[in-house]
């Protein structure tokens, strides 16, 4: 793999590099690019080219879309780094903390939800003013009559 030197002498990748060493298509990269979560340079030709520190956000949002965190968090969360800097592990440390308390919250949500299922299965009572999962105490009808969405959480 050629790592190319710009004329301000940062070392630079392709598009097609960095997909390669991050394991996901140029697609990808574009995508994250025009949602801000990643930057890149045009040479003269019109080229992308990436310092080669944009691996480790790549890194980063590739690990946060796995425990599930939006992309837009992933945004909110990457636009805190400082400009022209490679993410350290300190950054790292401040953002998975951040994350930490959204995921025990969701953990602890599907963790009951999975609990009340395993005692529901089976039951078919179909009733949904009494039933522990859509609508638990019937908190639905404070809302008054008719059909709408319903989150309990």
């Amino acid at each position: 793999m050629k790592m190319r030197r710009s004329n301000t002498d940062h070392v630079t990748l392709t598009i097609g590099e960095v997909a390669e060493r991050a394991g996901l298509a140029t697609s990808a990269l574009r995508f994250y690019e025009s949602r801000g979560l990643i930057r890149s340079n045009r040479n003269a030709s019109g080229h992308r080219r990436y310092a080669r520190g944009m691996l480790r956000r790549v890194a980063i949002i590739k690990v946060a879309q796995r425990i599930g965190i939006p992309l837009g968090e992933i945004a909110d969360a990457l636009s805190t780094l400082p400009e022209g800097r490679t993410p350290t592990a300190s950054d790292w440390q401040r953002l998975s903390d951040a994350w930490r308390t959204g995921l025990n919250e969701r953990i602890g949500t599907l963790t009951k939800l999975r609990d009340q299922l395993d005692g529901c299965i089976g039951c078919g009572c179909l009733s949904l003013e009494s039933c522990p999962l859509r609508n638990p105490a019937d908190v639905a009808a404070a809302a008054g009559p008719g059909a709408r969405a319903f989150d309990p959480n």
